[in-house]
């Protein structure tokens, strides 16, 4: 069991607040950084909308709001937290800027952990006093919902600090997938892209709506997914003989145009496909509507999903 108790949380976004509340389920001293004091008020809304699924999801009775400490001061934010989870826009200069404070403000103990969805470690912490200590943390939204995690090491990142990590974030409920080597979009996003990619091609050449490329999903490859992966799947699609069969049977459609991976221009009619597909699919609910919807389905099916993945993977 990891022994931190305290940490930070610079930047109340969408990720921040996510990462805020999976740490408060899981009894953490949280420091929480943004520069306006007005952004409090939107953190403590979504905390409290999402904590009914995060008490299901976790089997908690109360989660003690009074953990969290909101502060304006980046220094103040730091001075006492073993972990810090950075949650700052995706741009390389201001993370690097951003991460270099936090390498000035930390303890020398602390780990340093970005969110970034894609950005090279090495790079982000090149600034950083003592980037040994940096490492990418990864997570998909909803943050503390989702267990998933990318630990992404940079060149000079130890592995003291990796096998810290590791620990760590496995003490809050999370299944951290550990990253062999820093790579520009890491894992699941590089995965996620191609199909976006390829979604936002079917769209731009009118062969569908962005309802129908979602219940293409939803209703077929989705539901294999949320047991198990493309590489899984594809091997039952082999029959008795496995990958080995699905290889000779499918692979050469391998050679066919079935897909396009650069991506199309993001053009205003494009754009406004888009825009106007999911307001459509939306139905006129709020986001905050449809995210208690997700999130309620979320916590349901990982709680499903236990019962069988055992009888897999054990």
């Amino acid at each position: 069991m990891s022994k931190i108790k305290k940490v930070a949380v610079v930047g109340t976004g969408v990720i921040g607040t996510g990462w805020i509340i999976r740490f408060l389920a899981h009894n953490k001293i949280v420091y929480a950084f943004d520069k306006d004091l007005k952004l409090k008020k939107k953190l403590i809304v979504e905390i409290k909308r999402a904590l009914p699924h995060t008490k299901k999801l976790f089997n908690k009775k109360k989660i003690n709001l009074k953990n969290l400490k909101y502060l304006t001061s980046l220094k103040e934010t730091l001075k006492d937290a073993d972990f810090i989870q950075e949650c700052a826009t995706e741009n390389y200069s201001l993370k690097i800027k951003l991460i270099s404070k936090i390498g000035k403000f930390a303890k020398t103990n602390a780990i340093i952990s970005s969110s970034s969805s894609g950005l090279l470690p090495s790079r982000i912490y090149s600034k950083c006093k003592n980037p040994k200590r940096g490492i990418i943390g990864h997570p998909f939204n909803p943050v503390y919902i989702l267990p998933a995690l990318e630990i992404v090491p940079g060149k000079k990142t130890s592995e003291a600090i990796l096998t810290k990590a590791n620990r760590f974030y496995k003490s809050i409920s999370m299944k951290p997938i550990m990253v062999k080597h820093e790579l520009p979009g890491y894992l699941s996003d590089r995965l996620q892209e191609a199909l976006w990619r390829e979604g936002l091609h079917i769209i731009n050449e009118g062969h569908a709506s962005t309802e129908d490329l979602d219940r293409a999903i939803e209703d077929g490859p989705g539901l294999r997914w949320s047991l198990m992966g493309t590489f899984l799947t594809f091997h039952l699609a082999g029959g008795k003989f496995g990958m080995k069969h699905m290889l000779e049977q499918f692979g050469p459609a391998l050679k066919l145009p079935w897909t396009k991976l650069r991506s199309p221009k993001l053009s205003k009619k494009l754009i406004n496909k888009l825009v106007s597909g999911t307001k459509k699919q939306s139905k006129g609910k709020s986001v905050a509507k449809i995210s208690n919807i997700r999130d309620e389905y979320l916590v349901d099916l990982l709680k499903l999903r236990k019962k069988y993945e055992q009888k897999i993977r054990n």
